[in-house]
């Protein structure tokens, strides 16, 4: 949907690094999750009373409002917590403003997932997933390290295929203070990283941290009067694919499609206007699946696309700028959202895109998400 006349002004998040290296103590998400809210409200320069929209991601509302003190919005709802939220918590936010139904909506997400000694698979199979894990599949890792074996075999991706991405993400974390990860690898550091499901390595999956993200969304016009240059949510598109597990036969790539087709086309650009990428990458080959669904590259050929720098910083179309789900932190999609907006507005430091002006954020997923960003 064009959605012209909202935007997001107000972004808050933890010290992803410093929650990550600070095992002395474990964290509350609901206090993680009210420090991040309180950033992104000293960001924009409102005020608790003015938020009337609450969307809770990973963290209850009721528990929320109480730990902060919010008591009275005129519209609140829990989303689960999973990556593919984060694209879906925009959009609602979206929808509430631009519906007339809050004036000033904030997104909260938080998680303790190394506190509380979280793992993503491993443990007991769901009644649905029982035959699968027979097999050895419980977990989305192993899910998408099987998508990607179909698709090293189709397309002929080499070993070190996703090893641009991994070099990437960590050379853009050594430039973020925020970052778990903050050493930059080469290619020889990360063919030495040790398989978790083959062929996906250590270095192709997510970081389990701690930490909360906050961003608030409200109308253009009533954005003017904050205290930051608002950053325009252009347009937002998105489709489900709904199946028992997190398996696509062509790799999201339809799904991905039809939802570019809807984005581009309310947006009123194609990818080749976009200055910087923010890809969802619970997994490294995720990316891969999103550049070929989302048109930036030729189909069964993004393995080759993401060579020579063009995702660098100085490259062509710089990607997860902050260090991605695998240098910066594991915030599900929510963290990537804020690096959007702190681009847009150049105040991303050493990693800030030169004449940033359009943004997209992408997410493959069995609920796939896209929006385009731009600075006011």
């Amino acid at each position: 949907m064009p959605t012209k006349d909202v935007a997001i002004v107000g972004v808050g998040s933890s010290d992803f690094g410093r929650l990550y290296a600070d095992k002395s103590r474990p964290n509350d998400a609901y206090e993680l999750a009210a420090e991040a809210f309180r950033d992104a409200l000293d960001d924009c320069g409102a005020t608790q009373q003015d938020i009337d929209g609450l969307l809770c991601i990973n963290v209850k509302y009721g528990q929320f409002g109480e730990t902060v003190g919010l008591t009275g919005p005129d519209f609140v709802h829990d989303l689960e917590g999973t990556g593919r939220m984060s694209g879906v918590a925009l959009q609602e936010a979206c929808a509430l403003v631009r519906s007339g139904v809050a004036d000033m909506v904030a997104c909260v997400y938080a998680t303790n997932g190394r506190s509380a000694g979280l793992k993503y698979g491993g443990g007991d199979a769901d009644p649905a997933g029982a035959y699968d894990a027979m097999y050895g599949m419980t977990s989305t890792g192993a899910y998408v390290s099987m998508m990607y074996q179909r698709y090293r075999a189709m397309y002929g991706a080499p070993e070190d295929a996703l090893a641009p991405l991994a070099i990437n993400n960590r050379a853009n974390g050594a430039r973020n203070p925020l970052a778990v990860f903050q050493k930059e690898i080469d290619r020889d550091e990360y063919l030495a990283s040790r398989y978790i499901s083959e062929p996906l390595r250590k270095l192709d999956y997510c970081i389990i941290n701690d930490g909360a993200v906050a961003f608030i969304v409200t109308s253009a016009e009533r954005a003017r009067g904050l205290r930051k240059k608002p950053v325009r949510v252009v347009a937002t598109a998105g489709r489900a694919e709904l199946s028992r597990s997190y398996i696509s036969p062509d790799f999201y790539f339809s799904t991905g499609a039809a939802v570019a087709e809807k984005l581009y086309k309310n947006a009123g650009i194609g990818p080749d206007e976009i200055d910087c990428m923010q890809v969802y990458d619970n997994f490294l080959p995720t990316i891969l699946f999103t550049l070929e669904g989302f048109g930036h590259a030729p189909r069964g050929s993004s393995w080759e696309w993401v060579r020579d720098g063009r995702i660098e910083l100085d490259g062509e179309r710089p990607l997860n700028t902050s260090g991605g789900h695998t240098s910066e932190s594991y915030m599900q999609g929510f963290a990537l959202h804020v690096e959007a907006v702190r681009q847009l507005r150049g105040e991303a430091g050493e990693r800030q895109v030169k004449d940033c002006n359009t943004v997209q954020y992408m997410c493959v997923s069995p609920i796939v998400t896209a929006h385009i960003f731009a600075a006011d």
